[in-house]
Protein backbone atom coordinates (compact mmCIF):
# COMPACT_ATOMS: atom_id res chain seq x y z
CA UNK A 1 0.00 0.00 0.00
CA UNK A 2 1.13 3.16 -0.75
CA UNK A 3 0.46 5.86 1.79
CA UNK A 4 -1.49 8.94 0.06
CA UNK A 5 0.46 11.51 2.02
CA UNK A 6 4.08 10.54 1.49
CA UNK A 7 6.46 12.81 -0.18
CA UNK A 8 7.13 12.35 -3.53
CA UNK A 9 10.85 11.80 -4.53
CA UNK A 10 10.45 14.25 -6.72
CA UNK A 11 10.04 16.77 -4.14
CA UNK A 12 13.32 15.73 -2.52
CA UNK A 13 17.10 15.55 -3.30
CA UNK A 14 18.79 12.20 -3.21
CA UNK A 15 22.21 12.31 -1.34
CA UNK A 16 25.01 9.68 -1.80
CA UNK A 17 27.90 9.06 0.28
CA UNK A 18 31.40 7.70 -0.35
CA UNK A 19 33.60 7.46 2.03
CA UNK A 20 37.16 5.60 2.58
CA UNK A 21 39.57 4.03 -0.03
CA UNK A 22 37.60 3.24 -3.17
CA UNK A 23 37.61 -0.20 -4.50
CA UNK A 24 35.04 -2.82 -5.85
CA UNK A 25 32.54 -3.33 -3.19
CA UNK A 26 32.58 1.16 -3.22
CA UNK A 27 31.74 0.87 -6.95
CA UNK A 28 28.56 -2.06 -6.50
CA UNK A 29 27.62 0.20 -3.38
CA UNK A 30 27.72 3.80 -5.39
CA UNK A 31 26.31 2.29 -8.80
CA UNK A 32 22.88 0.36 -6.93
CA UNK A 33 22.59 3.88 -5.44
CA UNK A 34 22.74 5.46 -8.35
CA UNK A 35 20.19 3.36 -10.04
CA UNK A 36 17.79 3.89 -7.34
CA UNK A 37 18.22 7.42 -7.82
CA UNK A 38 17.37 7.36 -11.60
CA UNK A 39 14.26 4.82 -10.78
CA UNK A 40 12.80 7.42 -8.35
CA UNK A 41 13.49 10.34 -10.57
CA UNK A 42 14.87 12.28 -7.79
CA UNK A 43 15.55 15.88 -9.46
CA UNK A 44 19.12 16.25 -8.27
CA UNK A 45 21.55 14.61 -6.29
CA UNK A 46 24.36 15.45 -3.41
CA UNK A 47 27.66 13.44 -3.65
CA UNK A 48 29.63 13.74 -0.48
CA UNK A 49 32.61 12.15 -1.22
CA UNK A 50 35.63 11.71 1.87
CA UNK A 51 38.06 9.27 0.19
CA UNK A 52 41.69 9.16 -0.55
CA UNK A 53 40.94 7.74 -4.04
CA UNK A 54 41.41 4.45 -4.73
CA UNK A 55 41.43 1.55 -7.65
CA UNK A 56 41.65 3.07 -11.48
CA UNK A 57 38.87 0.64 -12.97
CA UNK A 58 36.27 1.20 -9.69
CA UNK A 59 36.95 4.96 -10.23
CA UNK A 60 35.94 4.84 -13.76
CA UNK A 61 33.13 3.22 -13.30
CA UNK A 62 31.59 5.63 -10.82
CA UNK A 63 32.16 8.29 -12.99
CA UNK A 64 31.03 6.89 -16.30
CA UNK A 65 27.65 6.03 -14.36
CA UNK A 66 27.51 9.82 -13.14
CA UNK A 67 27.79 11.46 -15.73
CA UNK A 68 25.78 9.32 -17.93
CA UNK A 69 22.86 10.48 -14.75
CA UNK A 70 24.18 13.88 -15.05
CA UNK A 71 22.55 14.00 -18.27
CA UNK A 72 18.77 13.38 -16.81
CA UNK A 73 19.06 15.17 -13.37
CA UNK A 74 21.46 17.69 -11.26
CA UNK A 75 24.59 16.44 -9.90
CA UNK A 76 26.28 18.47 -6.92
CA UNK A 77 29.68 17.10 -5.19
CA UNK A 78 30.84 18.43 -1.85
CA UNK A 79 33.91 17.51 -0.89
CA UNK A 80 34.51 16.29 2.57
CA UNK A 81 37.85 16.46 4.90
CA UNK A 82 39.70 14.76 1.91
CA UNK A 83 38.57 13.93 -1.75
CA UNK A 84 42.11 13.53 -3.45
CA UNK A 85 42.83 11.38 -6.65
CA UNK A 86 40.29 8.76 -7.35
CA UNK A 87 38.18 11.28 -5.39
CA UNK A 88 38.72 13.89 -7.73
CA UNK A 89 38.20 11.62 -10.51
CA UNK A 90 34.96 10.51 -9.31
CA UNK A 91 34.12 14.40 -8.55
CA UNK A 92 34.62 15.95 -11.85
CA UNK A 93 31.74 13.42 -12.90
CA UNK A 94 29.19 15.86 -11.28
CA UNK A 95 27.90 19.07 -12.81
CA UNK A 96 29.53 20.96 -10.07
CA UNK A 97 31.57 20.76 -6.73
CA UNK A 98 31.94 22.27 -3.48
CA UNK A 99 34.37 22.01 -1.59
CA UNK A 100 35.25 23.16 2.36
CA UNK A 101 38.24 25.77 2.55
CA UNK A 102 40.86 23.47 4.27
CA UNK A 103 39.39 20.37 2.17
CA UNK A 104 42.78 17.99 1.48
CA UNK A 105 42.40 17.42 -2.47
CA UNK A 106 44.62 17.54 -5.91
CA UNK A 107 47.05 14.46 -5.46
CA UNK A 108 45.73 13.94 -8.96
CA UNK A 109 48.79 10.74 -10.55
CA UNK A 110 48.60 7.48 -10.28
CA UNK A 111 50.92 5.29 -8.45
CA UNK A 112 52.07 1.59 -7.94
CA UNK A 113 54.01 -0.48 -5.57
CA UNK A 114 54.99 -3.71 -5.00
CA UNK A 115 56.67 -5.21 -2.26
CA UNK A 116 60.67 -6.25 -2.30
CA UNK A 117 61.77 -8.96 0.83
CA UNK A 118 64.34 -10.49 -0.84
CA UNK A 119 67.00 -9.31 1.56
CA UNK A 120 65.00 -10.52 4.25
CA UNK A 121 64.08 -13.80 2.25
CA UNK A 122 67.87 -14.53 1.89
CA UNK A 123 68.85 -14.14 5.89
CA UNK A 124 65.99 -16.97 6.56
CA UNK A 125 67.54 -18.92 3.41
CA UNK A 126 64.25 -18.99 1.47
CA UNK A 127 64.25 -18.87 -2.41
CA UNK A 128 61.82 -19.76 -4.84
CA UNK A 129 61.94 -21.72 -8.23
CA UNK A 130 59.81 -19.90 -11.14
CA UNK A 131 59.16 -21.23 -14.01
CA UNK A 132 56.92 -18.99 -16.31
CA UNK A 133 55.80 -18.55 -20.06
CA UNK A 134 56.97 -14.84 -20.55
CA UNK A 135 59.84 -13.00 -19.19
CA UNK A 136 57.42 -10.39 -17.75
CA UNK A 137 55.13 -12.73 -15.75
CA UNK A 138 56.52 -12.36 -12.87
CA UNK A 139 56.89 -8.85 -12.82
CA UNK A 140 56.65 -6.86 -9.43
CA UNK A 141 57.83 -10.13 -7.31
CA UNK A 142 58.32 -9.73 -3.74
CA UNK A 143 61.57 -11.89 -4.12
CA UNK A 144 63.69 -9.84 -6.50
CA UNK A 145 64.31 -6.49 -7.66
CA UNK A 146 62.94 -4.64 -11.27
CA UNK A 147 64.56 -5.49 -13.97
CA UNK A 148 65.40 -2.21 -16.47
CA UNK A 149 63.06 -3.44 -19.11
CA UNK A 150 60.41 -4.17 -16.28
CA UNK A 151 60.75 -0.73 -14.91
CA UNK A 152 60.49 0.69 -18.23
CA UNK A 153 57.04 -1.51 -18.84
CA UNK A 154 55.34 -0.43 -15.52
CA UNK A 155 56.15 3.50 -16.51
CA UNK A 156 54.54 3.46 -19.33
CA UNK A 157 51.36 1.35 -17.95
CA UNK A 158 51.84 4.64 -15.50
CA UNK A 159 52.03 7.50 -18.01
CA UNK A 160 49.00 5.76 -19.90
CA UNK A 161 46.79 5.71 -16.60
CA UNK A 162 47.55 9.29 -16.05
CA UNK A 163 46.59 10.22 -19.36
CA UNK A 164 43.09 9.04 -18.98
CA UNK A 165 43.10 10.80 -15.55
CA UNK A 166 44.34 13.94 -17.25
CA UNK A 167 42.05 13.82 -19.37
CA UNK A 168 38.92 13.31 -18.03
CA UNK A 169 39.57 15.96 -15.17
CA UNK A 170 40.03 18.70 -18.22
CA UNK A 171 36.99 17.33 -19.58
CA UNK A 172 34.99 17.69 -16.64
CA UNK A 173 36.12 20.65 -15.64
CA UNK A 174 36.26 22.48 -19.37
CA UNK A 175 39.86 23.44 -18.62
CA UNK A 176 42.65 22.38 -21.03
CA UNK A 177 45.09 19.41 -21.00
CA UNK A 178 48.27 22.02 -20.25
CA UNK A 179 46.55 23.99 -17.46
CA UNK A 180 45.85 20.31 -15.84
CA UNK A 181 49.34 18.90 -15.99
CA UNK A 182 50.27 21.93 -14.46
CA UNK A 183 48.92 20.92 -10.93
CA UNK A 184 48.39 17.05 -11.68
CA UNK A 185 51.79 16.11 -10.12
CA UNK A 186 50.66 14.27 -7.46
CA UNK A 187 50.56 17.32 -4.87
CA UNK A 188 47.89 17.84 -2.59
CA UNK A 189 45.77 21.03 -2.04
CA UNK A 190 43.36 22.86 -0.33
CA UNK A 191 40.03 23.45 -1.01
CA UNK A 192 40.72 27.24 -1.22
CA UNK A 193 43.68 26.39 -3.83
CA UNK A 194 41.45 24.03 -5.88
CA UNK A 195 38.68 27.11 -6.23
CA UNK A 196 41.99 28.93 -7.80
CA UNK A 197 42.81 26.32 -10.16
CA UNK A 198 39.35 26.13 -11.71
CA UNK A 199 38.66 21.97 -9.84
CA UNK A 200 35.84 22.97 -7.89
CA UNK A 201 33.16 25.85 -8.28
CA UNK A 202 32.84 26.94 -4.93
CA UNK A 203 33.65 26.98 -1.12
CA UNK A 204 31.13 25.98 1.46
CA UNK A 205 29.57 23.23 3.53
CA UNK A 206 27.87 20.31 2.18
CA UNK A 207 24.78 22.18 3.75
CA UNK A 208 25.49 24.89 1.18
CA UNK A 209 26.06 22.23 -1.55
CA UNK A 210 22.83 21.06 -0.56
CA UNK A 211 20.84 24.20 -0.77
CA UNK A 212 23.09 25.02 -4.10
CA UNK A 213 20.96 21.68 -5.70
CA UNK A 214 17.54 22.66 -4.62
CA UNK A 215 18.39 26.08 -6.19
CA UNK A 216 18.99 24.55 -9.26
CA UNK A 217 16.14 22.34 -9.35
CA UNK A 218 13.95 24.73 -8.11
CA UNK A 219 12.88 23.64 -5.19
CA UNK A 220 12.92 25.73 -1.43
CA UNK A 221 16.12 24.39 0.23
CA UNK A 222 14.34 24.97 4.00
CA UNK A 223 11.38 22.65 2.71
CA UNK A 224 13.19 20.28 0.91
CA UNK A 225 14.00 17.02 2.26
CA UNK A 226 17.54 15.31 1.35
CA UNK A 227 17.24 11.17 1.48
CA UNK A 228 20.27 9.11 1.59
CA UNK A 229 20.80 6.42 -0.05
CA UNK A 230 22.38 3.66 1.48
CA UNK A 231 22.46 -0.44 2.29
CA UNK A 232 20.21 -1.48 4.70
CA UNK A 233 22.42 -2.66 8.12
CA UNK A 234 22.32 -6.22 8.99
CA UNK A 235 20.86 -6.61 12.05
CA UNK A 236 24.42 -7.47 13.46
CA UNK A 237 25.56 -4.04 12.07
CA UNK A 238 22.74 -1.94 13.63
CA UNK A 239 23.33 -4.06 17.35
CA UNK A 240 27.25 -2.97 17.05
CA UNK A 241 26.46 0.36 15.48
CA UNK A 242 27.86 3.05 18.24
CA UNK A 243 29.12 0.51 21.00
CA UNK A 244 32.84 1.80 21.01
CA UNK A 245 35.07 4.01 19.18
CA UNK A 246 37.76 1.27 19.70
CA UNK A 247 35.83 -1.20 17.65
CA UNK A 248 35.44 1.47 14.60
CA UNK A 249 38.94 2.17 14.60
CA UNK A 250 40.09 -1.57 14.40
CA UNK A 251 37.73 -2.22 11.58
CA UNK A 252 38.58 1.08 9.44
CA UNK A 253 42.17 -0.71 10.24
CA UNK A 254 41.39 -3.96 9.42
CA UNK A 255 39.72 -2.51 6.04
CA UNK A 256 42.75 -0.67 4.76
CA UNK A 257 44.93 -3.61 5.49
CA UNK A 258 42.67 -5.50 3.11
CA UNK A 259 42.65 -3.18 0.61
CA UNK A 260 46.45 -2.43 0.66
CA UNK A 261 46.93 -6.41 0.55
CA UNK A 262 43.87 -6.59 -2.59
CA UNK A 263 45.78 -3.86 -4.42
CA UNK A 264 49.34 -4.35 -4.28
CA UNK A 265 51.08 -4.00 -7.80
CA UNK A 266 48.44 -2.85 -9.44
CA UNK A 267 48.15 0.64 -10.79
CA UNK A 268 45.99 3.14 -8.35
CA UNK A 269 44.67 7.04 -8.40
CA UNK A 270 44.97 7.24 -4.51
CA UNK A 271 46.53 9.75 -1.94
CA UNK A 272 49.11 8.18 0.50
CA UNK A 273 49.73 10.29 3.22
Amino acid sequence: MIWPFKTSSTKKIARIEITGAIASKTREQVLEALEIVEEKKFPALLLRIDSPGGTVADSQEIYSALKKLGEKIKIVASFGNISASGGVYIGVGANHIVSNAGTITGSIGVIIRGNNVEKLLDKVGVSFQVIKSGPYKDILSFDRDLTPEEHKILQQLIDSTYEQFVQTVAEGRKLSIDTVKSFADGRIFSGQQALELGLVDRLGTEKDAFRWACELVKLDPDKTECETIEQPKSFVDRLLNGRTQVKSRVGSSINWLEFELATSGQPLWLYRP
